[in-house]
């Protein structure tokens, strides 16, 4: 969210993009600096240097190791991410849409939520191997609900007078819903992916754990086994990338869909 600044008259106005660009720089210079200073002082090198880290990433991705594992943790990680989308927008809406299926489904939709997703791998590997199928369903699986139940939310969340006035002027059910309901639900349904896009990219690294050893979670197993810890910071700054470039992407595409929102009024 874009940050705020105090005016005369106790009001106040979102700050620049300059300035929270300019304040999220000297908060990353901070961050390295006290990066610098834990390695230095943690012993028996359990922290690498942000130069060692850098240098393990370019030998790494000079060998060809970081852009493969990147590419096999993108595929799944964007395979089970665009199921979760293709099912959970639809389901949460129609959930909305439909009081009654709605409350009939909800409470089976808040128990899988609820459900720890590693209970289903080993169901998931008998019935799909170890593959990208097996990566992908784990992927979905924590990703669809709260994609879902943002969506149910947000529909829920409609303006009834607005919705009295369109059918006071003769508007049908279906115009009613595609241009009142599902964009006054928009903000719910962004949180929803921005949270499906976190707990995916997490359950990315479970999958490649727990099935076949590929990707960035197999090259985290790896090095954290062997203590190569410089290589292991750079798969960590790797993932923590993807996250940033996905939430980021998310955030815009919030903001050129809702331009037809109002401003807030103080």
């Amino acid at each position: 969210m874009a940050g705020w600044t105090g005016t005369g008259g106790g009001s106040r106005r979102p700050a620049g993009a300059g300035t929270v660009l300019v304040l999220r720089l000297l908060f990353l210079g901070l961050l390295l600096l006290l990066w610098g200073l834990a390695s230095a002082t943690v012993p028996r090198g359990l922290i690498p240097s942000p130069a060692a880290t850098a240098e393990a990433a370019a030998r790494l991705w000079a060998e060809g190791r970081l852009q493969t594992a990147i590419g096999q943790s993108l595929l799944t990680y964007g395979t089970g991410l665009g199921a979760a989308v293709l099912v959970g927008i639809p389901l949460g809406a129609l959930m909305g849409m439909v009081r009654l299926l709605g409350r009939t489904l909800d409470l089976f939709v808040f128990a899988l939520a609820a459900t720890p997703r590693v209970a289903f791998i080993p169901l998931i590997i008998v019935l799909l191997g170890l593959g990208t199928e097996a990566k992908a369903m784990i992927v979905f699986l924590g990703a669809v609900m709260p994609i879902v139940l943002n969506t149910y939310a947000g529909v829920l969340a409609r303006d009834g007078e607005l919705i009295e006035m369109a059918r006071s002027t003769g508007a049908s059910a279906a115009r009613i819903q595609l241009h009142i309901v599902l964009p006054g639900a928009l903000p719910f349904l962004v949180v929803g992916l921005r949270l499906g896009a976190t707990i995916g990219l997490i359950n990315t690294v479970v999958a490649e754990l727990y099935t076949a050893v590929t990707g960035l979670g197999g090259l985290l197993a790896l090095y954290g086994n062997t203590f190569r810890m410089a290589d292991y910071f750079v798969i960590v700054l790797a993932l923590a990338a993807i996250g940033v470039i996905v939430t980021e992407s998310l955030r815009l595409l919030e903001g050129r869909l809702s331009r037809w929102r109002l401003p807030d009024r103080p």
